[in-house]
């Protein structure tokens, strides 16, 4: 995406990606976010306006999640399942492109976008046309179980993929991050939880324009920045064990990139 005042908001360097995960299984393969959909490309619903004119992302159809997956050399009917961090338009735009695939949330997720508080209403009436075909909603709780001081679920407890929901809320209602279980270490996609990658480095640091940007759009400002912290802790105190992305970080992406094929990521948009 290519912001309105990007240098601004970032600095010298004003790239923001926007990139899924694609995991393989032996049972087929699943997405974690989608990205923007192909519908956004060639026919941007009028909820998406605002949105588009000011973070102006590059719709091109050969960088959406199902183009990327054909080029692979997958079936797009092998994505059976969808995780999504959470609904904004550039992590769940793609949904309408894998119409037969179960999408998995957080319930607090699917509560907030069926019945939206008045300061969310706008975030999710952007992104209603995104679910309009009535995708197969799983939506998850969670129940005690612990992952490295975090309260999380597995997810597809059926799958050889160990994938859990870590809950990160903040930036919306039901904001969660996903872990994915790598031969050497654990891999967890934040999300939105932060922007840039020094906000999980002790001192934590990042733009003045892209802190004021995260405040803008938070549902829970407070309990975002608690969540922050914690990331930090978890960064410090398991450096070898975990590497942390977040959603829309360029340099990040890069590093992500260079662990292996493991996880397949896309590049940036």
């Amino acid at each position: 995406m290519c912001p309105i005042a990007g240098r601004y908001l970032i600095g010298d360097d004003p790239r923001i990606v926007c990139h899924v995960l694609l995991v393989e299984g032996s049972d087929g393969l699943t997405l974690i976010d989608t990205g923007f959909g192909t519908a956004d490309v060639t026919k941007p619903p009028r909820s998406s306006a605002v949105f588009n004119a000011m973070m102006r992302p590059k719709l091109e159809l050969g960088e959406t999640a199902i183009s990327q997956v054909q080029a692979l050399g997958f079936d797009p009917a092998d994505v059976r399942n969808i995780i999504v961090t959470h609904l904004d338009i550039d992590h769940a735009g793609g949904l309408p492109d894998f119409p037969a695939a179960q999408v998995h949330l957080w319930t607090r997720e699917y509560d907030a976008m069926q019945r939206p508080p008045l300061r969310e209403r706008v975030r999710y009436a952007v992104g209603a046309p995104h679910w309009a075909h009535g995708p197969e909603w799983v939506t998850h709780d969670v129940a005690g179980d612990q992952w490295l001081g975090f309260e999380s679920v597995r997810l597809l407890p059926d799958s050889d993929p160990e994938i859990l929901m870590i809950p990160l809320p903040g930036h919306t209602l039901g904001h969660t991050g996903i872990a994915v279980r790598r031969p050497d270490r654990w891999l967890l996609h934040c999300g939105d939880a932060y922007f840039y990658r020094d906000e999980v480095s002790t001192p934590p640091s990042s733009p003045r324009g892209l802190r004021a940007f995260q405040v803008l759009v938070e549902a829970n400002g407070k309990i975002r920045r608690q969540n922050q912290e914690r990331l930090r802790e978890l960064a410090q105190r398991h450096a070898g064990e975990v590497e942390l992305i977040c959603a829309h970080d360029p340099v990040q992406l890069d590093r992500a990139q260079s662990l292996g094929p493991a996880i397949e990521t896309s590049p940036e948009l």
